[in-house]
């Protein structure tokens, strides 16, 4: 951006400067966006620039990026103008191992935007809804209930995430959608299911006679995200063609099945009988499917991180594992006031049935308050006896990071 703005104060007429914009344009478009720079005093950090190609009509253009800039303060992303060209930009010095999603608005409103700091929020925060994915950034991402899309970007050092994306030339598991019918009349659930490539009948390496071994379990929270919109079986297909995981079946309730009454310690519990006393004794009627806790884990992210601990916890003859991403602080499981760490976990006691494995994946870009509660869940969970698998990798609560997060703790889990 130095070298631009260098040259077009140089330019010698409007026909030279138009010149100099066209070819910066060819030159990201080619390299794609954003765009990524090693910085010589500092190697573990890269100069990350957001760009954004404009019109006569652009009045301001607004970055949001999880894990970047303060949602609350959403001024403090609005990108630069290039004085004369079509250019904005925003650059940011970031830790070279930063995976993240975003997306940018455009404001095209008549008249130039408020002065007044308070009416330049208001219309900024409306802006947020209409945010759409970098058009020279290829790496897509869906969001979550919305028919858009989000950017990804990842700095040479993050995590990589080799089964990501849909793989040629590999057999494929089957996905189906299903209404389980709760206890209670009328109460119907929407759970995805993912069944391995030959499904149930999937022969396992060992078995000591014939016929498959009764398949391990994960159980999904938000199946639509994962399955409805993010195709996380092409993940379980590449892991499970690479010998990373072994064939196992999902049953992943949708959102509103999985994460209901997050705010409410009784929505928690009844959400976990779900899972343990009803979901799991469905699918085990239907194909076979292990009744071995350890071989069943149980994973969230965000408030279904939440959902999948407690599930964990208060069930643990049902689920050996949680495998729990990004968890988010909700009333203490005790209905008392919030001290994050022992107080937002249920009654239990040590022994070895009580006590399944939680691997625990945090941000740094959480947010504070998710990052305390999860930091304070480590000993407290040690403390009762747990053994905590505990990640941190430098992102934020997004699917960008999530899926890359949730495919090693499954490696981690079976392997």
């Amino acid at each position: 951006m130095a070298r631009l703005a260098r040259q077009l104060e140089t330019a010698r007429d409007s026909a030279a400067r138009d010149a100099l914009t066209e070819a910066f344009w060819d030159g990201v478009t080619r390299a794609g966006t954003p765009l990524v720079e090693p910085l010589d005093d500092s190697p573990g950090h890269r100069a990350v620039t957001f760009l954004w190609r404009g019109h006569r009509a652009t009045r301001q253009v607004l970055l949001m990026a999880t894990g970047i800039g303060d949602r609350d303060r959403p001024a403090d992303t609005l990108l630069h103008h290039l004085p004369g060209t079509d250019v904005w930009y925003l650059g940011f010095r970031l830790r070279a191992d930063h995976r993240g999603s975003y997306r940018l608005v455009a404001d095209i409103s008549p008249g130039p935007a408020p002065a007044d700091p308070a009416l330049l929020q208001r219309r900024l925060v409306a802006l947020t809804a209409h945010g759409v994915a970098d058009p020279l950034n290829p790496r897509r991402l869906p969001v979550r209930r919305r028919d858009v899309e989000s950017s990804v970007f990842a700095l040479p050092e993050a995590p990589p995430q080799p089964w990501a994306g849909r793989r040629a030339g590999i057999r494929r598991g089957v996905v189906e959608r299903h209404t389980v019918t709760g206890r209670t009349p009328g109460e119907e659930h929407e759970v995805w299911t993912y069944l391995p490539p030959d499904g149930a009948g999937n022969p396992v390496r060992g078995r000591p006679g014939p016929g498959p071994l009764p398949l391990p379990v994960l159980v999904l929270c938000d199946g639509g995200m994962w399955f409805g919109r993010l195709g996380f079986q092409d993940t379980l297909d590449a892991l499970i063609a690479d010998g990373a995981l072994p064939p196992l079946a999902v049953l992943s309730p949708d959102a509103g099945d999985a994460a209901t009454g997050q705010r409410d310690p009784g929505g928690r519990e009844a959400c976990a009988a779900f899972l343990a006393d009803e979901l799991l004794p469905w699918a085990r009627a239907r194909w076979p499917l292990t009744a071995d806790a350890d071989r069943t884990a149980v994973s969230g992210q965000g408030l279904g991180g939440t959902t999948a601990l407690y599930a964990a916890l208060t069930r643990p003859e049902r689920f050996g594992r949680a495998l729990v991403q990004s968890p988010a602080p909700g009333p203490p499981a005790d209905g008392g006031d919030r001290t994050p760490g022992e107080g937002d976990l249920p009654p239990g006691g040590g022994d070895r049935i009580s006590a399944p494995v939680v691997h625990l994946a945090l941000g740094l870009h959480d947010g504070a308050a998710s990052v305390e509660y999860g930091e304070a869940l480590v000993p407290a969970l040690r403390a009762r006896g747990h053994r905590v698998v505990r990640t941190v990798h430098n992102g934020g609560r997004d699917h960008a990071c999530w899926q890359g997060l949730l495919a090693d703790a499954l490696v981690e889990s079976f392997r």
